[in-house]
């Protein structure tokens, strides 16, 4: 297997936008550097920044498809956030000032369904990346599986539906799964596999416009028998992943 790095994607506001990188520091046993630092809860939830909790608790795509058109800045010299979408103004705002958490709320509540529980704040564990598994997570995607998608499902598709960090081609689809129990370096990294990454609503989402137009789950369930889709791992040594740099399983 030869591959390289394709791309290397942060998500600094839980389901809130991504931004690319050429290059990012890991750290064994954290998320990456400003991936998923912070979180949007909702008005039944039950996250105060204690402790790491599900995704239940926080307004996130799979609810709210509008919010799959956001993209993300992040300033790490002062924590600005800059957050962009095609139906509303840029903005930018400290996401640890309570005294921006109104201008936020408003910016974000057009975006949202009538619906469904209102966001009503920001939370941050730190040293802890809010990211949907118990443990500190790095999403691994594999290109071949997404072309493999995109000819099953009949039309071309973003990759950033799949809201991966990492990206390479490793030339055969869903050749990640069989890394499950095994690690693999990346640049200077490696990671342990964990587990495949089972997929919701939210990559049904179109990334540039947030509307709903693929149904991708349908597509993975009838082609392949699961909802799986790019593989959870585990920074045990940590190094540097600059983009170009080979993928190798250990």
């Amino acid at each position: 297997m030869t591959a390289k790095v394709t791309d290397i994607w942060r998500h600094p506001l839980k389901s809130h936008g991504r931004e690319a990188l050429e290059s990012v520091t890991m750290i064994a046993g954290q998320t990456m550097p400003g991936d998923r630092v912070w979180a949007v809860a909702h008005e039944a939830s039950k996250a105060d920044g204690s402790e790491w909790v599900p995704c239940a608790n926080f307004t996130r795509g799979s609810k709210a498809p509008g919010l799959m058109a956001i993209n993300a800045r992040l300033d790490d010299a002062s924590g600005q956030l800059t957050l962009t979408h095609p139906a509303r103004p840029d903005l930018t705002f400290d996401p640890e000032n309570p005294d921006d958490l109104q201008r936020f709320l408003e910016w974000e509540k057009p975006l949202l369904p009538e619906n469904r529980a209102g966001s009503s704040r920001i939370v941050r564990v730190p040293g802890r990346g809010m990211t949907d598994t118990p443990f500190p997570s790095v999403s691994l995607a594999n290109l071949s599986s997404h072309r493999a998608v995109e000819q099953a499902i009949g039309h071309t598709l973003s990759p950033l539906r799949w809201r991966s960090n990492i990206w390479f081609d490793l030339g055969d689809p869903w050749a990640e799964n069989d890394w499950l129990g095994r690690e693999v370096q990346i640049g200077e990294t490696v990671f342990a596999v964990r587990e495949r990454v089972v997929r919701c609503l939210a990559t049904t989402a179109n990334p540039e416009t947030g509307e709903r137009d693929a149904d991708t789950l349908k597509t993975l369930k009838d082609n392949w028998g699961h909802q799986d889709f790019s593989v959870y791992a585990e920074v045990v040594r940590g190094g540097e992943i600059r983009l170009g740099d080979a993928v190798k399983v250990l």
